[in-house]
C-alpha cells in the first residue's frame, strides 16, 4: 500500500525471537513482506529452527545475547552490511524476563539485577547501537514494555521496575529523536501466554535461590509455607492470560507503518482501563481495586499469629 512507498528496504530487527511475542512477531512481519533480522539467544535452538522452516528467505537469524555488548555490536555490523546505505526502518525491542513472582522484600538482589540487565539495559544497549541506522531512514523504534511497567502491581517489584524504566526511556527517546525524524512507540501489553512465566523446573530453582538468600527474621515473619505457596500464583496465571497475540502484533505493525503512530499502545484485556484507574483515581481506590482483583489468599505467618491467638483464646 501507499505506506510502503519510498522505502528501498523495509527492514526490522526483532529481539528476541526464540519464543513468545518475538517469535510470532518475526513470522508476522515476514508474512507482511518485511526483511526481518530476528535476534535469538540460541541460533541452534528450536525457536530459531522453527523460524527457518516457516519463514521466507528474507528472514535472517542473528545470534545475540542483548546483555552482551560484543554480541549486539556484531549483530549491528551484520545488519549494516546487509542494508548498506538504505538504513534500517524499524527496531523492535521485545526481549524480557519475569523471574519469580514474590513480595519485593523476599526477592534476592540477583532478581532485580537480572530483570534490569535484560529488560532495561538490554533495550537501551540495542537501541543505542542501532540508532545510526534508524537515522538514515528516519525510521521507527518500538519498545515493548508491560502493563506492569505503567501501574504498580503486588508481586512484580523487580519485573515492574525494569519495565517502568523501559517506558520512561522510551518516552524520553520519543521526545529527543523527533528532531531526527525517528518515531518512538511503547507497548504496554496486558497478560498474554508467551512463556515468560517459565517452567515448574525454573520456579523450583528460583524458589531455592529465594529461600537461600533470606535473612532469618524475614524467613520467620513470612513463613516458609507462605513462600512455597507463591508458586500457586504462577501456576494459576495462564488461566487469566490471552492466547491470541494478534492485538500485540497489530499494534507493532501500526507503530512501524502508520504515518502518525501512537506514542503508547495498550494491547490486551483491561490494560488501558487499569492505566486510567491508576492515573485518574485516588491511590487508595486503586490499591483497593488491585487487592480485590488479585485476591491473594495466602498471608505471611507473622500476620496470621494474632488471628490464631484470638481463636485459641
Amino acid at each position: 500500500g501507499g505506506r510502503w512507498e519510498g522505502f528501498t528496504h523495509l527492514c526490522s530487527v526483532s529481539l528476541r525471537t526464540d519464543s513468545g511475542i518475538g517469535h510470532e512477531l518475526a513470522k508476522y512481519l515476514d508474512r507482511l513482506g518485511f526483511i526481518v533480522f530476528a535476534g535469538v539467544l540460541n541460533k541452534k535452538g528450536p525457536g530459531a529452527e522453527e523460524l527457518k522452516r516457516s519463514c521466507s528467505q528474507r528472514l535472517s537469524i542473528l545470534q545475540m545475547d542483548i546483555t552482551n555488548s560484543a554480541h549486539v555490536k556484531e549483530a549491528y555490523l551484520k545488519v549494516t552490511e546487509e542494508v548498506k546505505n538504505a538504513g534500517l526502518w524499524g527496531v523492535v525491542n521485545n526481549a524480557g524476563i519475569m523471574g519469580l513472582i514474590a513480595d519485593g522484600e523476599l526477592l534476592p538482589m540477583s532478581a532485580y539485577t537480572q530483570c534490569m540487565d535484560v529488560n532495561f539495559f538490554g533495550t537501551v544497549r540495542v537501541s543505542k547501537t542501532f540508532l545510526p541506522l534508524l537515522r538514515k531512514s528516519k525510521g521507527r523504534l518500538v519498545n515493548i514494555s508491560s502493563m506492569a511497567g505503567g501501574i504498580p502491581m503486588p508481586m512484580y517489584a523487580a519485573y515492574g521496575a525494569s519495565k517502568a524504566a523501559v517506558s520512561m526511556f522510551s518516552g524520553v527517546m520519543r521526545q529527543e529523536l523527533s528532531k531526527w525524524g525517528i518515531k518512538v512507540a511503547t507497548l504496554h501489553p496486558s497478560g498474554f501466554r508467551t512463556g515468560i512465566l517459565g517452567t515448574p523446573e525454573l520456579w523450583d530453582e528460583q524458589e531455592r535461590n529465594l529461600l537461600e538468600n533470606l535473612t532469618p527474621d524475614v524467613k520467620r515473619d513470612y513463613g516458609e509455607d507462605y513462600i512455597l505457596a507463591l508458586k500457586t500464583i504462577l501456576s494459576h496465571m495462564p488461566a487469566f492470560c490471552g492466547s491470541d497475540l494478534s492485538p500485540v502484533l497489530c499494534d507493532v505493525r501500526h507503530a512501524l507503518l502508520a504515518k502518525s503512530p501512537c506514542g503508547l499502545y495498550t494491547p490486551g484485556k483491561n490494560s488501558y482501563k487499569y492505566l486510567c484507574l491508576f492515573s485518574y483515581f485516588p491511590l487508595r481506590f486503586y490499591d483497593f481495586f488491585i487487592r480485590r482483583l488479585q485476591n491473594i489468599e495466602i498471608v505471611p505467618r507473622a500476620l496470621r499469629e494474632p488471628e490464631m491467638k484470638c481463636k485459641n483464646a
